[in-house]
């Protein structure tokens, strides 16, 4: 059975939260999820901590187990549990250091967004008015994620920092859970040079399950095949994925949101509370999509294959020399 990777999910970002709802994704077949661990209010002593906490509880539970390496997730299959591993939605959680790239490398961490929405020391964010791109750091951050085997990611980032780090990278970037904007336009969907230069790297966009970057706040497999289709036809079968960006701390989130109009504009608020698809929803993708004509090599590669493949040439695997850039 296909392999499903999804690239974002967010479980409570609290010490003590109950992991058992990753245990949602349960399915035949291996199954690998990404778990957010900060974001922007995040400093490194709380991301830290919060992996700490996520990796113990999940490996406590029967049906999930914290991976290390690509090879991890054959056995933890094998073993019939949910691979999980982890990611941070803004370089916040560095706390200015890029020698916390590595120590978070340690903790499992394998994915990182320069920018989440605002700009930073590290770039613009797609909610900016201004876009100037990766500062000096953010291309110093990028290379250092080369270095320490962590994927760049540029969902979230302003369309320059996306570019830019496209640019700079030795190897594959992703939009982890970024749908696309010629299909929908919000200003956190990307554009069609995001894409292609994406992809260019060897990258993977994996378009979301978040209602408003569907469409007017429709999680429904409809819409997000509208936006895997019009990928795949911009920049091929082999650089497109799915990542739902469920959202397991919903009520969480929504009240962020209410309580901070000036971080997430009218975009976010015009349709109301924002929907999102759920993991049960998701695990019927491969199926929907077989029902519209894809083949089985397509649907593979799009649910978990293409993701894998930048994982296995990522993970734990230095990159070229970027010194000159």
């Amino acid at each position: 059975m296909n392999l499903l990777w999804d690239q974002h999910a967010c479980l409570p970002l609290q010490l003590g939260t109950d992991v058992d709802e990753l245990a949602r994704y349960r399915r035949r077949g291996p199954t690998f999820v990404s778990v957010n661990a900060g974001y922007s209010p995040h400093r490194f002593a709380d991301s830290a901590a919060l992996i700490e906490y996520y990796r113990a509880a999940i490996d406590s539970h029967p049906g999930l187990a914290v991976i290390d390496t690509v090879a991890d997730i054959a056995s933890v299959s094998d073993a019939g549990k949910i691979a999980v591993a982890f990611d941070l939605e803004d370089s916040g959680p560095l706390d200015g250091d890029l020698d916390n790239v590595r120590e978070f490398a340690g903790l499992g961490v394998r994915t990182l967004l320069p920018t989440y929405n605002q700009a930073n020391a590290a770039g613009s964010g797609c909610l900016d008015t201004a876009d100037h791109g990766l500062t000096a750091w953010g291309r110093d951050l990028v290379r250092e994620m080369n270095t320490a085997g962590m994927v760049p990611d540029g969902s979230h980032c302003s369309e320059r920092t996306g570019l830019d780090m496209c640019e700079v990278s030795a190897l594959p970037v992703i939009y982890s859970h970024s749908c696309m904007r010629a299909v929908w336009d919000h200003p956190r969907n990307i554009t069609d040079d995001q894409a292609r230069a994406c992809a260019a790297t060897g990258g993977v966009v994996g378009i979301t399950g978040v209602g408003i970057f569907l469409g007017p706040n429709t999680p429904t497999l409809e819409a997000m095949t509208r936006h895997l289709e019009y990928a795949v036809d911009l920049v091929g079968i082999d650089h497109v994925g799915v990542s739902t960006d469920h959202s397991f701390d919903t009520a969480d989130f929504l009240a962020e949101v209410a309580a901070n109009p000036h971080l997430f504009d009218e975009s976010y608020t015009r349709w109301g509370p924002i929907r999102w698809m759920p993991p049960e929803t998701f695990l019927t993708l491969g199926s929907h999509l077989a029902a519209q004509g894809w083949s089985e090599g397509a649907i593979g590669a799009v649910l978990g294959g293409n993701f894998l493949r930048v994982a296995r040439e990522s993970w734990g695997r230095p990159g070229r020399d970027t010194s000159a850039r």
